[in-house]
């Protein structure tokens, strides 16, 4: 059988998957080859792994594609394309390393970590109180998470560590406290903190009437995709002063603009579509792969299947 990786693995994880991998599988790295080789290959793969652009299934899968890993937890961009074989993604691969960084972005906010990053770069002390009497607690915030999948459940979890009240947003999940537009909209006046968790298939969830309605001073966060959110709007009040600052890993075009005026904001944190990083990233992924290879080859019940037409 004939693997095609699409992924742009480390040398390190290349090394894993070869020393793992079964026997009699051959395995196609798609950097390895020449432009012009790239999509022929992908046409002549039994096993797919990674992100291949949308145009190359315009025809149709491969015709002896089996079984395709996407090595990332969205594959929005993939909702046109019909295939009728089984489709797994990342599941909640990135859900804990995610959840962190919503939590360690809105501490750094909280506790003005980057302004005394700046000032121990510049080597000026200002002394303790210039900071002191400003720094907030993110202990017993109220907290709207929207979202309800694994990386919603992971920023709850963490946030109950600090006695955060913590509601969540989902259309249908019945373990979410908040299930609408005019649910969310009704409490956004007396929440401290919206984390935004959803997929890029909710274009424009978070527009600006919800914005709008944020309580003055709270922190919009978002390790959503960056279409869900009305930019030009969060742009606008955070620049008013109206919030009081923004944990963002996704931004609508990334990378971001140097012009773009986040840049600039002193309470604005951009970490850059990190979110998700983590030590051993690329061999993990390899990892969740040779799993579900072996239940293919057992006719076992596969991990983290999904229906590329509904998003999820």
């Amino acid at each position: 059988m004939r693997l095609f990786v699409f992924s742009p693995l480390s040398a390190s994880a290349r090394g894993h998957l070869q020393r793992l991998a079964p026997s009699d599988l051959e395995i196609i790295f798609c950097n390895d080859l020449p432009t012009e080789q790239q999509f022929p290959a992908f046409q002549e793969a039994d096993l797919l792994m990674g992100n291949p652009p949308p145009a190359w299934f315009a025809a149709g899968a491969p015709p002896q594609l089996q079984f395709w890993q996407i090595d990332s937890a969205g594959f929005e961009r993939y909702r046109q394309v019909q295939l009728s074989i089984p489709v797994a993604n990342m599941g909640d691969f990135f859900a804990w390393p995610c959840a962190e960084t919503m939590v360690g972005g809105l501490l750094a906010l909280y506790r003005h970590l980057p302004e005394l990053a700046v000032l121990q770069a510049q080597r000026k002390w200002v002394g303790g109180a210039f900071v002191r009497n400003r720094a907030g607690l993110l202990r017993g915030k109220r907290v709207v998470v929207l979202g309800a999948g694994a990386i919603g459940v992971a920023v709850r979890q963490q946030l109950s560590g600090f006695e955060c009240q913590v509601q969540l947003l989902a259309r249908t999940d019945p373990s979410a406290q908040l299930h609408t537009k005019e649910e969310l909209q009704a409490v956004l006046p007396d929440t401290d903190i919206v984390i935004n968790t959803l997929p890029g298939s909710a274009v424009g969830f978070f527009s600006a009437e919800l914005i709008e309605a944020m309580r003055p001073g709270s922190i919009y966060a978002s390790v959503g995709r960056g279409n869900t959110t009305d930019e030009p709007a969060l742009l606008r009040l955070l620049q008013a002063g109206y919030l009081g600052g923004a944990v963002l890993d996704v931004t609508a075009i990334e990378p971001l603009p140097a012009d773009n005026p986040l840049w600039h904001l002193p309470n604005v944190l951009l970490t850059q579509h990190t979110g998700g990083g983590q030590a051993l990233e690329d061999e993990s992924k390899v990892d969740v792969l040779l799993e579900n290879l072996q239940r293919l080859r057992t006719s076992q019940p596969l991990v983290n299947l999904v229906e590329l037409s509904k998003g999820y």
